[in-house]
């Protein structure tokens, strides 16, 4: 019995998942082939940071081994990258010379790091932080030299910095913002943080912009200068500043793309048989980069893959946490207090906590929590579902704790 081919170009997280799903939906409805560019099965990428800071190993993150690739019938390829999409016939190309062809094609081709165009970024010693063999070349930098430069004050650099210093290596992190997280945090949030992992050994450059990257005469970097004229030892550099949709595979199909690949609320692009999935898609003008988002936008596909067609994706309430271990921080929503907000604060610098409540029409739309995040599943909730706070607005500090405060039934 011919079955139709569904393939898939990208082995990370977003497009597994949404076999997953399709898999739980439909198991016996598609022939499966799947293009990965790593050699490695699927494996949880936002565990690289523990196994970088010595927590985990690598097979302690693997989601799914090869062996449940073979109880599903699925054609894995590893190691192989597709380089074309011929849409007129149907099928794929890799870079080995391979096809295959589909009757459904699901891009789930992630993102690249942002590399800073500055003088000396071709350098040994200069990567990004996105996969396992970037994971790698930082343990081996980290075995033979001393001192690394992480550019971007980031999720990712941070997380990053942290693991090489437990690793032994003098880190510095030169951020373009004014504070940490800025995008995720408010300053005094960010200023908490940044004495923290001060008090771990990491130093701190901020509003610092790099201007150049100098060589050690054998082709290696060894120091980064900045604007301001400050040159840091650097013998490793990891440029955190930032991902870009991987779309060009898409974009040279002829699909429509603009920071990311167009999906609609389906998650399928302008080519009907085409869907798209995780940080190479660009929904209503978003392009995710967390987790969360990409394992909703997964069951919304699969669900539709499976021709069962009765849901839609409206976008994703997302949140922030850091993966340091000790250090609990938690943001979601508009933190930083719109005109016509309300803020409600709660500051006790002896323990090191902070938190911050944005309110606006009855309705919670902001939180921004430091040292003490036990209720940050609770406010995602409220800010998720959008209802009116009523009778528990002078109660929020207490988180869950709130309705049953105010006579109400806990959720």
């Amino acid at each position: 019995m011919n079955r139709p081919r569904l393939v898939v170009i990208g082995n990370g997280m977003a497009g597994v998942r949404t076999l997953e799903e399709l898999l739980a939906l439909a198991p016996a409805l598609y022939d499966i082939t799947v293009f990965g560019a790593e050699p490695h099965p699927n494996y949880n990428r936002i565990l690289l940071s523990p196994v970088l800071a010595g927590e985990q190993g690598f097979a302690d993150i693997v989601l799914n081994d090869l062996e449940w690739y073979r109880h599903h019938g699925i054609d894995l390829r590893l190691g192989r990258q597709v380089v074309r999409i011929d849409r007129a016939r149907r099928r794929v190309i890799a870079d080995d010379g391979s096809e295959a062809e589909y009757d459904r094609l699901l891009i789930a081709t992630g993102s690249s790091p942002f590399i800073l165009p500055v003088p000396g970024n071709e350098l040994d010693g200069v990567i990004g932080y996105r996969d396992i063999a970037d994971t790698q070349a930082m343990l081996e930098a980290a075995r033979t030299h001393r001192h690394a430069v992480v550019v971007g004050g980031g999720l990712l650099g941070l997380e990053a910095a942290n693991g090489l210093a437990r690793r032994g290596m003098q880190v510095t992190v030169v951020h373009l913002g004014e504070w940490l997280l800025e995008r995720q945090l408010d300053r005094t949030a960010g200023e908490l943080l940044q004495q923290t992992l001060q008090a771990r050994g990491l130093t701190f450059r901020l509003a610092a912009q790099t201007e150049a990257l100098l060589d050690d005469g054998q082709g290696r970097v060894a120091a980064l200068r900045l604007a301001s004229g400050e040159t840091l030892p650097a013998e490793l550099v990891v440029m955190a500043a930032g991902i870009r949709p991987n779309a060009g595979l898409a974009e040279a199909a002829g699909l429509p793309c603009a920071r990311g690949i167009l999906v609609d609320d389906t998650l399928q692009t302008f080519d009907p048989r085409i869907y798209a999935v995780g940080e190479c898609a660009s929904h209503r003008g978003v392009a995710y980069g967390l987790v969360a988002p990409l394992y909703e936008q997964a069951r919304v596909c699969a669900n539709h893959l499976a021709r069962l067609g009765h849901v839609r994706y409206p976008g994703s309430v997302t949140a922030t946490r850091l993966k340091v271990t000790g250090i609990e921080l938690f943001s979601a929503g508009d933190f930083s207090g719109a005109d016509g907000s309300e803020t409600i604060t709660l500051s006790d610098p002896f323990e090191g906590v902070y938190k911050k409540l944005v309110i606006k029409d009855d309705v919670l739309v902001g939180a921004c929590l430091y040292g003490d995040t036990a209720d940050s599943a609770w406010y995602l909730r409220q800010l998720r579902e959008g209802q009116r706070i009523g009778e528990v607005r002078d109660l929020l500090m207490f988180g869950a704790l709130a309705p049953a405060a105010a006579g109400e039934v806990a959720p």
